[in-house]
């Protein structure tokens, strides 16, 4: 008899390298949109003669709304990867982002076509939410479902670092179109990267092809009687909890992310009219320091535990809130990057370990759905109003920060209290079936 799927395990570190360049481009997308948004849209797709803070405000709505639809994207893309399989999923995902980053660069201005523009950006980023929705939980599960035991935290992180590689290649194309000066940036220049995502999203496709699913999913397919039928109902039955600890959890490395990002530029920019570029290379700095100690701050996780390691960052969080602002005031080049790389570096601790944290907390039958579910509902709720709340919070205090800083500390103060509750919950203990299913300890202990 021939070997099962399931008794050939996918090499490791393959699978953390797929799921590394697959959400690298995903992500890079994303972030072209963000900063796009905070230093060129307002101008291209909205009225001249609109107030500038309303127009600021627009920009960053049209961002927020790709967050709307992204759980939905956790929702289908979750039902087909825990009953199809994660392979095809990603790579459809990949497909989706791709398209709508490529049509985004060739929309027509406000200049040209009036409101039509803003419409179709709208339209494009609701297809760039329902994509990202169905990436991250996969992404995440073939690198750790694929893991060796007591290393999910470690190779769950390669999936999260496609945010700090996506964002240091966004910020870096910005910052290189930058250099042809503000009207060709303004006119042109702002297009570049993205049409520049459909060499990367082939090379994407490319390597996620040639991905093998997951063992856990090969045991599930060969027990039928283990696959769940809908998995959201199942979900919802069995780890609403989870669901919703993890929804709070993961605020700061959400919404709070776009607040030390997104609106920190517009806010260094707008409010202090500091430099863009200089803000851009800060960005840039701090993107790669993030992804050089992600993966050292998730091995210290599967050490001494990774909810300690994630706890440990949003107190840093907390912390540097508002000397991060303060730093800004001053207009020191020197403190400004020390201050963002400092930030980042504590953020750094919330991405790698968080995955394998969730992850943990569901079946892996319905595992897709679960962190899926979590991971994008809190987007939705953090993510795209984040930086909206921070832009108007400033607004209405008069051009200061404070309330900006207020709401990033708050945000992880609950999340240090979501973390540890989610160590206290595990993955349910399975329903009565007519078979076995496969056990439930697939993801290796943290």
């Amino acid at each position: 008899m021939s070997q099962s799927p399931a008794a050939r395990p996918q090499n490791p570190m393959r699978a953390a390298l797929a799921a590394l360049v697959g959400t690298s481009i995903e992500w890079y997308d994303f972030y072209a949109f963000a900063t796009a948004a905070a230093i060129v849209f307002d101008d291209v797709f909205f009225p001249a003669d609109m107030p500038p803070a309303l127009r600021t405000l627009s920009a960053f709505g049209t961002f927020a709304v790709g967050f709307l639809l992204r759980p939905l994207g956790g929702i289908v893309f979750g039902h087909i990867g825990d009953r199809v399989g994660r392979k095809k999923t990603l790579v459809i995902t990949l497909m989706m982002m791709g398209v709508a980053s490529f049509a985004i660069g060739l929309l027509p201005t406000y200049a040209q076509v009036g409101a039509l523009a803003p419409i179709l950006l709208i339209v494009l980023r609701l297809i760039q939410g329902i994509a990202i929705g169905g990436e991250w939980g996969g992404a995440v599960l073939v690198a750790v479902e694929n893991a060796p035991k007591g290393r999910a935290t470690f190779f769950g992180s390669f999936a999260q670092l496609g945010s700090s590689v996506g964002a240091l290649l966004s910020t870096g194309a910005f910052s290189l179109m930058n250099l042809w000066g503000d009207a060709a940036f303004d006119s042109w220049g702002w297009r570049v990267p993205f049409l520049a995502s459909a060499v990367l999203v082939v090379i994407g496709l490319v390597i996620r092809l040639k991905l093998e699913e997951a063992p856990v999913m090969e045991e599930i397919r060969a027990q039928n009687t283990a696959e769940s039928k809908l998995p959201l109902v199942e979900v919802f039955q069995t780890s609403w909890r989870t669901v919703l600890v993890g929804v709070f959890a993961l605020a700061t490395a959400t919404g709070g992310y776009y607040v030390v990002t997104s609106y920190l530029l517009a806010y260094g920019t707008g409010e202090l009219h500091l430099s863009e570029s200089m803000l851009l290379n800060g960005l840039s700095l701090a993107a790669f320091l993030e992804l050089l100690v992600t993966p050292g701050l998730s091995w210290l996780g599967d050490r001494i535990g990774a909810h300690k390691v994630v706890v440990a960052g949003l107190a840093g969080v907390i912390v540097l809130s508002i000397p991060q602002f303060l730093a800004l005031g001053t207009g020191s080049v020197a403190l400004i990057y020390c201050a963002m790389l400092a930030m980042r570096l504590v953020m750094s601790a919330l991405y790698g370990p968080i995955a394998a944290i969730l992850a943990e907390g569901f079946e892996p039958r319905v595992r897709y759905t679960g962190i899926s579910l979590s991971y994008q509902i809190c987007n939705m709720i953090f993510g795209g109003f984040a930086p909206l709340a921070a832009v108007s919070l400033t607004a209405l205090a008069g051009g200061h920060y404070w309330p900006a800083a207020a709401l990033l500390m708050a945000i992880s103060a609950i999340g240090i209290w979501c973390t540890l509750r989610l160590r206290r919950l595990g993955a349910p203990e399975p329903a009565a079936t007519p078979a076995p299913r496969p056990a439930k300890d697939t993801v290796p202990a943290v």
